[in-house]
């Protein structure tokens, strides 16, 4: 099944894709969009144009498990995202992918304004992986 994965961001929100044998995940692309409503027509877009089968939307929680102002944010956002693609859209837990995506860069050296520019993605298919991984063990 293709999945797509979204790591949601008010600036800045990263998009990845996995195969249809969910073997490997892969960045799609960072949207720089601020405005919600624009946000979820620009991914609609490229729902359209990769015709997943789901949507995984990152879920912030805190780290002691409970969930924050982000996480009902991002919960919100993953509502009108179903609603408009009319995908089976799940939450899944995000703790700490956006620092491991920050790790996985410091490996490749990738600095500056390339960074900024990969970061979110990089936290997309980290999000993704996870949830893969998930669906294989059970």
């Amino acid at each position: 099944m293709v999945i797509m994965s979204v790591d949601y961001g008010d600036a800045r929100t990263g998009i990845a894709i996995c195969d249809a044998l969910e073997m490997l995940a892969s960045p799609v692309s960072v949207i720089k969009e601020t405005y919600q409503p624009k946000l979820i027509e620009k991914i609609d877009e490229i729902v359209k144009e990769k015709k997943p089968s789901m949507l995984v939307v990152g879920y912030p929680k805190n780290m002691d498990g409970s969930c924050g102002e982000r996480a009902e944010k991002c919960r919100e956002f993953a509502s009108m995202l179903e609603e408009k693609t009319g995908l089976e859209t799940k939450m899944w837990d995000e703790r700490l992918t956006t620092v491991s995506a920050h790790k996985a860069l410091n490996v490749t050296n990738t600095r500056g304004k390339n960074r900024k520019e990969v970061v979110d993605a990089v936290a997309a298919v980290m999000i993704l992986e996870d949830f893969l991984k998930f669906r294989k063990n059970g």
